[in-house]
């Protein structure tokens, strides 16, 4: 297996490599670290080489990266406080997998962190690995978009800065982080406008306790229609799940962490985000059905008792598993880790969305004639692909050159992630903690091999 570990010449400002701090540890007349660090952070008199655009773990990982090979980034972000796109969500959110896979670059994890890292928790280590890193990052700004120019080979960027203003930049590169959770994905569902109840997306979903004694309808079985349905319940109300299609369901431990099991070899994180890297789309493939076989046998007491109720599951696309159900959809399954027991039980009900006529102002009326009255109703219905957030940001034309972002290509990787896109200085980062501390490292040495004249920054056609 081969990986590139950097540019020759152009070594990370690490290890015997790291600054010295001459210029204000030797030099006390001028300004010391701080100064430095407020006017970096200011970008007063120049503009970054690279703008990355989300402050989230993909934005976090590749603004480190750039900065240990010193191209000089800015990371924006819309949320106020750095870690809020974590805090802000869901009340009882903890991560699903085990913490000694999602260390960000350069900085682990401390060892006496829990297993599952609670949401809160992980929002206050993106502030404090901003300050650790040296990363500029201005919260509470909006990326308006931008235009390319093909003459000066850099973007003319607007954002919308915290006190309301509006600032132009022109960097090189940008970098979209946004992650696979971008736009809200509202789906038309007849009558759902005259519904006199509450309507949330999943995305704006913070806490059960205000519906205490009330009836909610959450539409989506996924993880967050999942945690949210058991959030309800378990905060009193009454609740109903409703099922658009088939979903992967997996207890947490073990099954869930089978595909992690790499990491538990006593090998370096480094080395195992090689073999992870390294291994030929074919043969990961054919290693994940093994693994979701291997987990429908772990996990088929649940799996027959929730089949028992009328829940309709599958292994994934082809039978992969949940992994490849990510990387191809994005989302369509779930990690129990108590809601399913909670349907198979009857505490939650179930339904089914095709079951449902309309809805009324009451709530959802089935075709059978009765109606389920709701106080509330959730769609986690996922979010729409990133192609529609391109097009948004900077027109149709660049959403048609770069074309489809996410799930598998013809060449048999993710479209347009972690590489060049066919519109110079574009580039996209998204997924889970350890799926951009991975492929962060390599996105980050083609941003600086195109930054040094040895990478054209437009990928070739094919």
């Amino acid at each position: 297996m081969t990986g590139l570990l950097e540019i020759q010449g152009f070594p990370e400002l690490i290890g015997n490599n790291r600054p010295k701090g001459v210029s204000y540890s030797r030099e006390f007349h001028g300004p010391n670290w701080l100064d430095q660090r407020n006017a970096a952070t200011a970008y007063e008199e120049h503009d970054p080489n690279v703008l990355v655009v989300g402050g989230g773990q993909a934005g976090l990982s590749i603004a480190a990266r750039l900065g240990q090979l010193g191209v000089d980034t800015l990371i924006v972000d819309r949320y106020p406080r750095i870690g809020d796109m974590w805090r802000k969500r869901y009340h009882a959110l903890t991560l699903h997998n085990q913490v000694h896979v999602n260390h960000l670059p350069y900085m682990p994890f401390p060892p006496t962190w829990p297993t599952y890292i609670p949401k809160d928790k992980l929002a206050s280590w993106f502030e404090a690995y901003v300050e650790a890193m040296e990363l500029n990052y201005w919260p509470h700004t909006e990326f308006l978009g931008g235009i390319y120019d093909e003459a000066s080979r850099c973007w003319e960027v607007e954002l919308k800065v915290e006190d309301g203003k509006k600032r132009k930049m022109h960097p090189r590169h940008v970098v979209l982080a946004t992650g696979v959770s971008g736009i809200a994905n509202i789906p038309e569902i007849p009558g759902l406008d005259q519904f006199v109840g509450a309507v949330l997306h999943s995305s704006a979903y913070q806490d059960g306790r205000p519906w205490r004694g009330k009836k909610a309808l959450v539409i989506g079985t996924g993880n967050s229609g999942h945690d949210i349905a058991q959030d309800l319940y378990e905060c009193g109300a009454t609740v109903t799940l409703v099922q658009r299609s088939s979903t992967l369901v997996i207890e947490i431990e073990p099954s869930a962490q089978l595909p992690y099991a790499l990491y538990d070899t006593g090998l370096s994180v480094d080395d195992c985000d090689l073999i992870v890297a390294g291994t030929p789309f074919a043969i990961a493939r054919e290693a994940h059905i093994m693994l979701a076989k291997r987990a429908a046998e772990l996990d088929k007491p649940l799996l027959d008792r929730l089949r028992r109720v009328g829940f309709k599951l599958d292994l994934g696309v082809e039978g992969t598993g949940w992994q490849f159900k990510y990387l191809t959809q994005g989302g369509g399954y779930y990690f129990n880790v108590g809601c399913s027991d909670m349907i198979a039980d009857g505490k939650i009900r179930l339904v089914h969305y095709d079951d449902i006529a309309n809805f009324s102002q009451t709530g959802a009326r089935f075709k059978s004639g009765k109606t389920l009255e709701s106080d509330l109703v959730v769609l986690a219905t996922g979010y729409k692909g990133q192609e529609v957030l391109v097009s948004k940001l900077f027109g149709n034309d660049v959403a048609e050159r770069v074309g489809p972002i996410w799930g598998f290509g013809a060449n048999e990787e993710l479209r347009n992630m972690f590489c060049r896109t066919r519109q110079p200085g574009l580039w996209f980062i998204a997924g889970g903690l350890a799926q951009c501390r991975i492929y962060s490292r390599y996105l980050a040495l083609q941003i600086k091999a195109s930054e040094e004249g040895l990478l054209p920054s437009i990928a070739p056609l094919t």
